[in-house]
């Protein structure tokens, strides 16, 4: 295998780093890279005495922002960005970096992903569409669950089964050329948190490379598929209209601005969680208008 750079940006994470890390230390021509972006609880002295490189931020400036320190940081023509609430085995990793050896039009690869217990996360998503924004909005992905014109996450498990193109791949877990990166400037540090992942990949494809599930690569995600807690539906609501803003018209990035404000404005309506969960859509609802 090519040496691969492996980068992990770690924000309140001493608990689970060291797990993270671990296997990784244990493989050849594999450098682990830890950013530890500005986290409250200094992750990073957590794995300081191991051998790896660890990077400390000044700032918290957002996810995509911590993974652009990690990657510049190091000089492998592949980096894997992994999540440290993910593990992945040297022979997973091995699957990944030979997918972008035999396939020289892919620019990105990602394995199948499963839950700590096991159970598939599905991993594969289409990209966002005012159909599918305002399909949820109305709750019509309950009433036709798995439809592709609800949900832009792609729900057969048979399609987990084989390895194939994918307009894009969860970020908890992907390898990418440098040589990509370097050329799209690696990610967009507008993205505080969540549509980094959509957003790199989108651009991955408009620069003539393809995204690529790989599907006899496994990585834990002890994370799964849980949903952002109530405090960060801002962030998301955010996230959603700058992607829209750069990859739409102007027009449909004003509908799908209302598309999502109508979405969190029917989830603060009926939706469970309490007054905390509440509030968190209506303030999405709002962020969602704001300039």
């Amino acid at each position: 295998m090519a040496p691969v750079d492996v980068v992990i940006v770690a924000y309140n994470s001493r608990d689970r780093i060291r797990e993270c890390v671990a296997p990784l230390l244990e493989l050849e021509g594999v450098r682990t890279i830890v950013v530890d972006n500005a986290s409250p609880d200094r992750s990073g002295d957590a794995v300081a005495d191991l051998p790896l490189t660890l990077v400390r931020a000044a700032e918290n400036r957002g996810f995509g922002a911590g993974c652009n320190l990690g990657w510049r940081a190091g000089a492998a023509p592949a980096v894997l960005f992994l999540n440290p609430d993910a593990t992945i085995s040297g022979e997973a990793l091995a699957r990944l970096a030979r997918a972008l050896d035999d396939e020289p039009e892919t620019g990105i690869a990602g394995p199948r992903i499963v839950d700590d217990e096991g159970a598939l996360d599905y991993s594969i998503r289409r990209f966002p569409r005012l159909r599918s924004t305002f399909a949820q909005a109305v709750f019509a992905h309950r009433l036709v669950p798995g439809a592709d014109w609800t949900d832009e996450v792609v729900r057969d498990a048979e399609r987990y089964k084989r390895s194939g193109d994918a307009d894009w791949l969860s970020g908890a877990c992907l390898l990418v050329r440098r040589e990509l990166l370097e050329e799209l400037d690696g990610f967009d540090e507008r993205f505080f948190m969540y549509c980094e992942d959509t957003d790199l990949c989108r651009r991955c494809w408009d620069a003539g490379r393809a995204v690529r599930f790989v599907a006899d690569a496994a990585a834990e995600h002890e994370g799964g598929q849980s949903a952002p807690r109530s405090a960060l539906l801002p962030v998301l609501a955010r996230s959603r209209v700058l992607y829209a803003e750069r990859h739409r018209s102007r027009v449909a990035a004003t509908a799908e601005r209302l598309g999502i404000a109508l979405g969190a404005l029917a989830h603060a309506a009926v939706g469970k969680g309490g007054r905390a969960t509440r509030a968190g859509y209506l303030a999405a609802a709002a962020t969602a208008f704001r300039p």
